[in-house]
Protein backbone atom coordinates (compact mmCIF):
# COMPACT_ATOMS: atom_id res chain seq x y z
CA UNK A 1 0.00 0.00 0.00
CA UNK A 2 1.02 3.33 -1.42
CA UNK A 3 2.54 5.45 1.84
CA UNK A 4 0.85 8.91 0.90
CA UNK A 5 -2.23 7.38 0.28
CA UNK A 6 -2.45 5.36 3.71
CA UNK A 7 -1.45 8.54 5.22
CA UNK A 8 -4.11 10.54 3.83
CA UNK A 9 -6.90 7.36 4.69
CA UNK A 10 -5.95 7.33 8.43
CA UNK A 11 -6.14 11.50 8.79
CA UNK A 12 -9.71 10.75 6.88
CA UNK A 13 -10.51 8.56 9.40
CA UNK A 14 -9.27 10.20 12.63
CA UNK A 15 -10.59 13.41 11.39
CA UNK A 16 -14.34 11.91 11.15
CA UNK A 17 -14.66 11.25 14.18
CA UNK A 18 -14.36 14.50 15.24
CA UNK A 19 -16.49 15.43 12.08
CA UNK A 20 -19.94 13.29 13.17
CA UNK A 21 -19.69 15.48 16.49
CA UNK A 22 -19.46 18.54 15.26
CA UNK A 23 -22.71 21.03 15.58
CA UNK A 24 -24.60 22.47 12.61
CA UNK A 25 -23.38 26.01 14.18
CA UNK A 26 -19.99 25.31 13.37
CA UNK A 27 -20.46 23.04 9.93
CA UNK A 28 -22.43 26.30 8.59
CA UNK A 29 -20.13 28.83 9.71
CA UNK A 30 -17.58 27.37 7.96
CA UNK A 31 -19.47 26.75 4.81
CA UNK A 32 -20.59 30.51 4.88
CA UNK A 33 -17.18 31.21 5.24
CA UNK A 34 -15.89 29.23 2.61
CA UNK A 35 -18.41 31.17 0.39
CA UNK A 36 -16.91 34.28 1.18
CA UNK A 37 -13.24 33.07 0.68
CA UNK A 38 -14.32 31.74 -3.19
CA UNK A 39 -15.72 35.98 -3.37
CA UNK A 40 -12.52 37.02 -2.19
CA UNK A 41 -10.04 34.94 -4.11
CA UNK A 42 -11.80 34.93 -7.77
CA UNK A 43 -9.13 36.21 -9.42
CA UNK A 44 -6.46 34.26 -8.48
CA UNK A 45 -8.57 31.22 -9.13
CA UNK A 46 -9.44 32.22 -12.30
CA UNK A 47 -5.65 32.63 -12.82
CA UNK A 48 -4.96 28.96 -11.61
CA UNK A 49 -7.36 27.77 -13.98
CA UNK A 50 -6.26 29.33 -17.17
CA UNK A 51 -3.18 27.38 -15.96
CA UNK A 52 -4.98 23.77 -16.11
CA UNK A 53 -6.82 25.07 -19.49
CA UNK A 54 -3.94 25.91 -21.08
CA UNK A 55 -2.63 22.73 -20.17
CA UNK A 56 -6.26 20.51 -21.33
CA UNK A 57 -5.41 21.90 -24.67
CA UNK A 58 -1.68 21.66 -25.04
CA UNK A 59 -2.33 17.38 -24.89
CA UNK A 60 -5.60 17.63 -26.44
CA UNK A 61 -8.58 17.02 -23.68
CA UNK A 62 -11.92 16.93 -25.87
CA UNK A 63 -13.64 20.88 -25.77
CA UNK A 64 -16.79 19.36 -23.87
CA UNK A 65 -14.33 18.31 -20.98
CA UNK A 66 -11.94 21.81 -21.23
CA UNK A 67 -15.75 23.73 -21.00
CA UNK A 68 -16.33 21.44 -17.45
CA UNK A 69 -12.71 22.38 -16.75
CA UNK A 70 -13.69 26.60 -17.08
CA UNK A 71 -13.95 28.29 -13.68
CA UNK A 72 -16.31 31.65 -14.87
CA UNK A 73 -17.22 34.18 -12.78
CA UNK A 74 -20.70 32.16 -13.42
CA UNK A 75 -18.95 29.12 -11.91
CA UNK A 76 -17.52 30.95 -8.74
CA UNK A 77 -20.62 32.58 -7.90
CA UNK A 78 -22.74 28.97 -8.66
CA UNK A 79 -20.20 27.23 -6.07
CA UNK A 80 -20.47 30.39 -3.32
CA UNK A 81 -24.33 30.16 -3.85
CA UNK A 82 -24.82 26.41 -3.38
CA UNK A 83 -22.04 26.23 -0.36
CA UNK A 84 -24.70 28.82 1.15
CA UNK A 85 -27.20 26.54 0.21
CA UNK A 86 -25.78 23.72 1.67
CA UNK A 87 -25.54 26.02 5.18
CA UNK A 88 -29.14 26.56 4.85
CA UNK A 89 -30.60 23.13 4.86
CA UNK A 90 -31.63 21.21 7.53
CA UNK A 91 -28.61 19.05 9.29
CA UNK A 92 -29.43 15.31 8.08
CA UNK A 93 -27.34 14.15 10.94
CA UNK A 94 -29.71 13.21 13.77
CA UNK A 95 -32.59 13.17 12.17
CA UNK A 96 -35.49 10.75 13.08
CA UNK A 97 -36.96 8.88 10.31
CA UNK A 98 -39.17 6.37 12.50
CA UNK A 99 -39.73 5.49 16.12
CA UNK A 100 -41.79 3.43 18.08
CA UNK A 101 -42.01 1.69 21.66
CA UNK A 102 -41.27 -1.81 21.88
CA UNK A 103 -43.26 -4.72 24.13
CA UNK A 104 -40.40 -4.41 26.40
CA UNK A 105 -40.81 -0.72 27.07
CA UNK A 106 -37.39 0.33 25.36
CA UNK A 107 -38.24 3.54 23.06
CA UNK A 108 -36.25 2.81 19.16
CA UNK A 109 -35.58 5.61 16.91
CA UNK A 110 -34.10 5.28 13.48
CA UNK A 111 -31.68 7.69 13.03
CA UNK A 112 -29.56 9.27 9.92
CA UNK A 113 -25.17 9.49 10.83
CA UNK A 114 -22.58 9.98 8.56
CA UNK A 115 -21.49 7.73 6.22
CA UNK A 116 -17.61 8.44 7.94
CA UNK A 117 -15.11 8.44 4.99
CA UNK A 118 -16.15 9.32 1.47
CA UNK A 119 -13.69 9.26 -1.39
CA UNK A 120 -14.54 10.93 -5.01
CA UNK A 121 -12.58 9.75 -7.76
CA UNK A 122 -13.58 12.52 -10.77
CA UNK A 123 -12.40 14.08 -14.06
CA UNK A 124 -12.37 17.84 -15.23
CA UNK A 125 -14.71 19.64 -13.25
CA UNK A 126 -12.90 21.80 -10.50
CA UNK A 127 -16.34 23.05 -8.83
CA UNK A 128 -16.85 19.50 -7.80
CA UNK A 129 -14.20 20.19 -5.91
CA UNK A 130 -16.26 22.75 -3.18
CA UNK A 131 -19.78 21.26 -3.90
CA UNK A 132 -18.90 17.65 -2.95
CA UNK A 133 -16.49 18.85 -0.17
CA UNK A 134 -19.43 20.65 1.17
CA UNK A 135 -21.48 18.00 1.15
CA UNK A 136 -19.63 15.91 2.81
CA UNK A 137 -18.61 18.19 5.77
CA UNK A 138 -22.74 19.48 6.27
CA UNK A 139 -23.73 15.78 6.56
CA UNK A 140 -20.88 14.72 9.15
CA UNK A 141 -17.99 13.06 6.60
CA UNK A 142 -14.78 13.69 5.75
CA UNK A 143 -13.66 13.60 2.20
CA UNK A 144 -11.36 12.42 0.20
CA UNK A 145 -11.06 13.70 -2.88
CA UNK A 146 -9.24 12.84 -6.03
CA UNK A 147 -9.10 15.01 -9.35
CA UNK A 148 -7.83 14.64 -12.99
CA UNK A 149 -4.41 16.05 -13.39
CA UNK A 150 -5.90 18.39 -16.07
CA UNK A 151 -8.00 20.24 -13.07
CA UNK A 152 -5.11 20.30 -10.48
CA UNK A 153 -3.67 23.96 -10.08
CA UNK A 154 -7.85 24.96 -9.50
CA UNK A 155 -8.48 21.78 -7.52
CA UNK A 156 -5.52 22.64 -5.65
CA UNK A 157 -6.40 26.17 -4.76
CA UNK A 158 -10.29 25.17 -4.10
CA UNK A 159 -8.97 23.09 -1.40
CA UNK A 160 -6.50 25.04 0.53
CA UNK A 161 -8.95 27.71 0.53
CA UNK A 162 -11.55 24.97 1.94
CA UNK A 163 -8.92 24.39 4.91
CA UNK A 164 -8.87 27.79 5.43
CA UNK A 165 -12.38 28.22 6.03
CA UNK A 166 -12.22 24.97 8.16
CA UNK A 167 -9.65 26.24 10.35
CA UNK A 168 -11.47 29.89 10.98
CA UNK A 169 -13.81 27.67 12.83
CA UNK A 170 -11.15 25.13 14.95
CA UNK A 171 -11.84 22.39 12.55
CA UNK A 172 -9.47 20.35 11.02
CA UNK A 173 -8.01 20.85 7.90
CA UNK A 174 -8.09 17.16 6.74
CA UNK A 175 -11.38 17.02 7.46
CA UNK A 176 -11.24 17.46 3.25
CA UNK A 177 -8.16 16.60 1.48
CA UNK A 178 -6.84 16.68 -2.09
CA UNK A 179 -5.06 13.71 -2.99
CA UNK A 180 -2.01 16.37 -5.38
CA UNK A 181 0.15 13.24 -7.07
CA UNK A 182 -2.19 12.86 -10.14
CA UNK A 183 -0.49 9.31 -10.82
CA UNK A 184 -3.63 7.09 -11.86
CA UNK A 185 -2.15 4.11 -10.11
CA UNK A 186 -2.63 5.78 -6.55
CA UNK A 187 -6.27 5.15 -7.23
CA UNK A 188 -5.42 1.50 -6.95
CA UNK A 189 -4.27 1.90 -3.17
CA UNK A 190 -7.36 4.29 -2.65
CA UNK A 191 -10.03 2.08 -3.22
CA UNK A 192 -8.66 -0.26 -1.26
CA UNK A 193 -7.98 1.24 1.94
CA UNK A 194 -11.21 -1.33 3.52
CA UNK A 195 -10.13 0.11 7.20
CA UNK A 196 -10.14 3.84 6.48
CA UNK A 197 -13.04 4.45 3.58
CA UNK A 198 -16.79 4.12 3.40
CA UNK A 199 -18.03 4.81 0.15
CA UNK A 200 -16.24 5.48 -2.76
CA UNK A 201 -17.89 7.31 -5.75
CA UNK A 202 -16.31 7.92 -9.03
CA UNK A 203 -17.63 10.74 -11.75
CA UNK A 204 -16.30 10.77 -15.06
CA UNK A 205 -16.14 9.13 -18.08
CA UNK A 206 -16.39 5.54 -18.90
CA UNK A 207 -13.16 4.31 -18.94
CA UNK A 208 -12.84 5.74 -15.03
CA UNK A 209 -15.99 4.53 -13.73
CA UNK A 210 -14.70 0.99 -15.09
CA UNK A 211 -11.31 1.23 -13.97
CA UNK A 212 -12.55 2.26 -10.67
CA UNK A 213 -15.44 -0.92 -10.43
CA UNK A 214 -13.07 -3.41 -11.49
CA UNK A 215 -10.52 -2.26 -8.55
CA UNK A 216 -12.28 -1.20 -5.63
CA UNK A 217 -12.81 -3.34 -2.81
CA UNK A 218 -15.10 -0.61 -1.21
CA UNK A 219 -18.63 -0.45 -2.11
CA UNK A 220 -19.41 1.95 -5.17
CA UNK A 221 -21.69 4.32 -6.41
CA UNK A 222 -21.31 4.88 -9.48
CA UNK A 223 -21.67 8.05 -11.70
CA UNK A 224 -21.79 6.66 -15.23
CA UNK A 225 -22.30 7.97 -18.63
CA UNK A 226 -25.57 9.69 -19.45
CA UNK A 227 -26.66 8.29 -22.96
CA UNK A 228 -30.20 10.59 -22.42
CA UNK A 229 -33.12 9.92 -24.98
CA UNK A 230 -36.06 12.08 -26.21
CA UNK A 231 -39.18 10.29 -27.71
CA UNK A 232 -41.99 12.43 -29.50
CA UNK A 233 -44.59 10.91 -29.83
CA UNK A 234 -47.01 11.89 -33.23
CA UNK A 235 -49.60 13.93 -31.18
CA UNK A 236 -46.71 16.48 -29.79
CA UNK A 237 -46.53 20.08 -30.39
CA UNK A 238 -44.33 21.43 -32.67
CA UNK A 239 -43.05 23.99 -30.57
CA UNK A 240 -42.81 22.23 -27.62
CA UNK A 241 -41.13 19.60 -28.96
CA UNK A 242 -38.46 22.19 -31.28
CA UNK A 243 -37.98 24.29 -27.71
CA UNK A 244 -37.58 21.24 -25.10
CA UNK A 245 -34.91 18.90 -27.91
CA UNK A 246 -33.11 21.81 -28.87
CA UNK A 247 -32.89 22.55 -25.07
CA UNK A 248 -31.91 19.15 -23.93
CA UNK A 249 -28.83 18.99 -26.87
CA UNK A 250 -27.92 22.72 -27.50
CA UNK A 251 -28.28 24.48 -24.28
CA UNK A 252 -25.02 22.77 -23.05
CA UNK A 253 -24.15 19.25 -24.77
CA UNK A 254 -20.72 18.68 -22.46
CA UNK A 255 -22.96 17.52 -19.67
CA UNK A 256 -24.18 13.85 -18.34
CA UNK A 257 -28.01 14.90 -18.82
CA UNK A 258 -27.84 16.87 -22.52
CA UNK A 259 -29.66 14.50 -24.56
CA UNK A 260 -28.08 12.19 -27.26
CA UNK A 261 -30.74 10.58 -29.12
CA UNK A 262 -33.55 11.40 -30.53
CA UNK A 263 -36.74 9.11 -31.15
CA UNK A 264 -39.70 10.33 -33.50
CA UNK A 265 -42.79 8.85 -34.10
CA UNK A 266 -42.71 8.33 -38.17
CA UNK A 267 -46.30 9.64 -38.54
CA UNK A 268 -45.73 12.82 -36.58
CA UNK A 269 -45.55 14.93 -38.91
CA UNK A 270 -42.87 17.76 -37.84
CA UNK A 271 -39.75 16.08 -38.39
CA UNK A 272 -38.27 17.38 -40.78
CA UNK A 273 -38.87 20.97 -39.43
CA UNK A 274 -37.14 19.76 -35.88
CA UNK A 275 -34.50 18.80 -37.30
CA UNK A 276 -33.66 21.65 -39.35
CA UNK A 277 -33.96 23.24 -36.24
CA UNK A 278 -31.14 21.00 -34.84
CA UNK A 279 -28.93 21.36 -37.61
CA UNK A 280 -29.17 25.56 -37.85
CA UNK A 281 -27.87 25.84 -33.84
CA UNK A 282 -24.81 23.50 -35.24
CA UNK A 283 -25.81 20.06 -34.49
CA UNK A 284 -24.64 17.08 -36.65
CA UNK A 285 -27.26 14.39 -36.86
CA UNK A 286 -26.25 10.72 -36.87
CA UNK A 287 -28.03 7.43 -37.32
CA UNK A 288 -27.93 4.17 -39.17
CA UNK A 289 -28.62 3.31 -42.49
CA UNK A 290 -32.05 2.73 -42.10
CA UNK A 291 -32.27 6.13 -40.37
CA UNK A 292 -30.27 7.70 -43.27
CA UNK A 293 -32.64 6.02 -46.02
CA UNK A 294 -35.75 7.74 -43.97
CA UNK A 295 -34.50 11.22 -42.71
CA UNK A 296 -33.15 11.45 -46.89
CA UNK A 297 -36.79 10.83 -48.10
CA UNK A 298 -37.84 14.19 -45.66
CA UNK A 299 -35.13 16.11 -47.54
CA UNK A 300 -33.01 15.75 -44.20
CA UNK A 301 -29.12 14.97 -44.42
CA UNK A 302 -28.11 12.38 -41.79
CA UNK A 303 -24.53 11.68 -41.35
CA UNK A 304 -23.02 7.69 -40.77
CA UNK A 305 -21.98 7.46 -36.77
CA UNK A 306 -18.89 8.47 -35.91
CA UNK A 307 -16.21 5.56 -36.59
CA UNK A 308 -19.56 3.09 -35.95
CA UNK A 309 -20.14 4.39 -32.53
CA UNK A 310 -24.00 4.17 -32.59
CA UNK A 311 -26.78 4.77 -30.53
CA UNK A 312 -25.27 4.07 -27.45
CA UNK A 313 -22.69 6.80 -27.13
CA UNK A 314 -22.35 9.43 -25.20
CA UNK A 315 -21.14 12.43 -27.47
CA UNK A 316 -20.89 15.60 -25.29
CA UNK A 317 -20.67 17.56 -28.12
CA UNK A 318 -23.05 18.82 -30.94
CA UNK A 319 -23.60 15.61 -32.18
CA UNK A 320 -27.02 13.23 -31.64
CA UNK A 321 -28.07 10.52 -32.67
CA UNK A 322 -32.12 10.19 -34.46
CA UNK A 323 -33.95 7.71 -35.40
CA UNK A 324 -37.73 7.02 -36.05
CA UNK A 325 -40.33 3.99 -34.67
CA UNK A 326 -43.07 3.02 -34.97
CA UNK A 327 -44.89 3.93 -31.70
CA UNK A 328 -44.04 4.56 -27.87
CA UNK A 329 -43.06 0.22 -27.38
CA UNK A 330 -40.77 0.84 -30.28
CA UNK A 331 -39.23 3.91 -28.41
CA UNK A 332 -38.94 1.83 -24.88
CA UNK A 333 -37.11 -1.04 -26.57
CA UNK A 334 -34.83 1.41 -28.07
CA UNK A 335 -34.16 2.88 -24.75
CA UNK A 336 -33.90 -0.46 -23.03
CA UNK A 337 -31.35 -1.66 -25.66
CA UNK A 338 -29.56 1.73 -25.97
CA UNK A 339 -29.57 4.12 -22.83
CA UNK A 340 -27.50 4.37 -19.90
CA UNK A 341 -30.68 4.67 -16.98
CA UNK A 342 -29.81 7.99 -16.63
CA UNK A 343 -32.13 10.15 -18.18
CA UNK A 344 -35.14 9.84 -20.52
CA UNK A 345 -38.05 11.97 -21.64
CA UNK A 346 -41.20 12.17 -23.51
CA UNK A 347 -43.02 14.92 -25.72
CA UNK A 348 -46.57 14.07 -25.74
CA UNK A 349 -50.33 15.22 -25.15
CA UNK A 350 -51.56 11.86 -24.56
CA UNK A 351 -51.57 11.38 -20.17
CA UNK A 352 -51.97 7.69 -20.73
CA UNK A 353 -49.40 7.40 -23.37
CA UNK A 354 -46.69 9.44 -20.71
CA UNK A 355 -47.47 7.50 -17.79
CA UNK A 356 -47.42 3.90 -19.98
CA UNK A 357 -43.19 5.23 -20.95
CA UNK A 358 -42.66 6.35 -17.28
CA UNK A 359 -43.90 2.89 -15.74
CA UNK A 360 -41.84 0.76 -18.67
CA UNK A 361 -38.44 2.79 -18.20
CA UNK A 362 -36.26 1.79 -15.23
CA UNK A 363 -34.03 4.93 -15.48
CA UNK A 364 -33.16 7.19 -12.55
CA UNK A 365 -35.03 10.05 -13.85
CA UNK A 366 -38.28 10.48 -16.23
CA UNK A 367 -39.71 13.62 -17.42
CA UNK A 368 -42.90 14.52 -19.57
CA UNK A 369 -42.83 17.52 -21.74
CA UNK A 370 -39.92 18.70 -20.23
CA UNK A 371 -36.06 18.66 -20.78
CA UNK A 372 -33.17 16.07 -19.68
CA UNK A 373 -31.30 19.00 -18.49
CA UNK A 374 -33.48 19.41 -14.91
CA UNK A 375 -31.81 15.88 -13.87
CA UNK A 376 -29.64 17.98 -11.49
CA UNK A 377 -29.41 18.86 -8.14
CA UNK A 378 -29.36 22.31 -8.14
CA UNK A 379 -32.27 22.11 -9.71
CA UNK A 380 -34.06 19.64 -8.15
CA UNK A 381 -33.38 21.86 -4.86
CA UNK A 382 -30.44 20.15 -3.60
CA UNK A 383 -28.29 22.97 -3.56
CA UNK A 384 -25.34 20.84 -5.01
CA UNK A 385 -24.77 17.16 -6.10
CA UNK A 386 -22.28 14.33 -5.37
CA UNK A 387 -23.26 13.27 -9.01
CA UNK A 388 -25.87 11.42 -10.80
CA UNK A 389 -26.32 8.36 -9.49
CA UNK A 390 -27.18 5.61 -12.39
CA UNK A 391 -27.37 2.39 -10.33
CA UNK A 392 -29.54 1.36 -7.43
CA UNK A 393 -27.81 0.73 -4.46
CA UNK A 394 -28.22 2.94 -2.28
CA UNK A 395 -29.14 6.27 -4.45
CA UNK A 396 -30.47 7.18 -7.41
CA UNK A 397 -30.45 10.21 -9.67
CA UNK A 398 -29.01 13.60 -7.74
CA UNK A 399 -26.54 12.22 -4.97
CA UNK A 400 -27.54 15.09 -2.51
CA UNK A 401 -27.16 15.95 1.34
CA UNK A 402 -29.04 13.17 2.86
CA UNK A 403 -27.15 10.47 0.73
CA UNK A 404 -24.38 11.06 2.42
CA UNK A 405 -25.81 9.57 5.61
CA UNK A 406 -26.72 5.70 6.82
CA UNK A 407 -28.96 5.03 9.76
CA UNK A 408 -28.56 3.17 12.75
CA UNK A 409 -31.09 1.88 15.36
CA UNK A 410 -30.99 4.17 19.24
CA UNK A 411 -32.84 2.45 21.74
CA UNK A 412 -33.61 4.26 24.93
CA UNK A 413 -34.86 2.32 28.14
CA UNK A 414 -35.02 2.29 31.70
CA UNK A 415 -33.61 -0.64 33.11
CA UNK A 416 -35.37 -3.06 30.82
CA UNK A 417 -34.01 -6.50 29.95
CA UNK A 418 -34.66 -9.32 27.50
CA UNK A 419 -36.16 -12.34 28.70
Amino acid sequence: MNEYITRIADNALEVSQILRQTSTQKKNAVLAELARLLNENRTDLKAENARDIAYAREIGLEASLIDRLNLTDKTIDSMAQATLAIAAFPDPVGEVVEGHTLKSGVRLTKERTPLGVVALIYESRPNVTIDVGALCLKSGNAAILRGGKEAIHSNVMLTKLFQDALKSQGLPAEAVQLIEQTDRSLIVDLVKCTRQIDLVVPRGGEALIKFVTENSLIPVVKHDKGVCNIYVEKDAAFEMARDIVVNAKAQRPGVCNSAECLLIHKQWPHTADLLRALQAKGITLHSDQQGISDFKSLGIQIEAFLNDLGFGHEYLSLNMGVRLVGDIDGAVRHILAYGSKHSEAIITENYALAQQFIDALDSAAVFVNCSTRFNDGGEFGLGAEVGIATGKLHVRGPMGLRDLTTTRYIGRGAGEIRT
